[in-house]
């Protein structure tokens, strides 16, 4: 066998050498895939729009059947202690007494750009109070940023009860949300008794 046969072959037995111990390539993982992010069904911080005095007159007034220099009145005094209000409802309640009292009442809870929502409310209050009486309530919400928000417990504020226009007007708050409704034919029973009303999703027959 002659010199070049001789390198040839050498030179076929080193690359098959080479080839045999070489090891495979893997492919290397890429950067991880980030998780898309949950998007609340609201978006986070959107304060709820607000009535003007004009709109909520205009409602008192068409509601509770009275003349709007009376709505205009009792309107003029809530917004002029709480400003506009993000929400309203509008709707008929029962009350009766004796010494010991018990209310309850339906309506429907209205908000800008959000459907109405039906609203059930019951509840004791204890005091100077008799007789019974049947009544339509507008009540005015202040801070009421989510419908459900409205299904609590709201104690009365003490000292906050007044007549304006013919109209009974009282307040009610609870976690940063006040309420004032507004009554029509109170009377005496307005200022004379202490209790707390219950928002709920269903009529309750028990008021506690």
């Amino acid at each position: 066998m002659d010199r070049r046969t001789l390198i040839i072959a050498g030179l076929a037995t080193l690359g098959s050498a080479q080839a045999a111990g070489a090891a495979p390539t893997e492919p290397q993982p890429g950067p991880p895939t980030p998780s898309p992010s949950v998007t609340p069904s609201y978006p986070a911080g959107t304060a709820a729009q607000t009535y003007s005095r004009e709109e909520i007159v205009n409602q008192v007034s068409d509601f509770m059947g009275v003349t709007a220099e009376s709505a205009g009145a009792a309107v003029e005094k809530i917004f002029g202690q709480n400003g506009k209000p993000t929400a309203y409802i509008a709707g008929e309640e029962g009350s009766g007494a004796f010494g010991v009292g018990l209310r309850y009442g339906r309506g429907l809870l209205y908000m800008k750009d959000r459907p109405p929502i039906e609203v059930f409310w019951q509840g004791p209050s204890v005091g100077w109070d008799f007789g019974g009486n049947a009544s339509r309530v507008f009540t005015l919400c202040y801070n009421l940023q989510f419908a459900d928000a409205i299904y609590q417990r709201f104690p009365g504020v003490e000292g906050a009860a007044y007549l304006v226009g013919g109209l009974g007007v009282n307040y009610q708050a609870a976690n940063g949300i006040t309420l004032a409704p507004i009554r029509a034919g109170v009377g005496l029973r307005l200022g004379a008794n202490a209790g707390y009303l219950a928002y709920t999703r269903r009529r309750n027959i028990l008021p506690f």
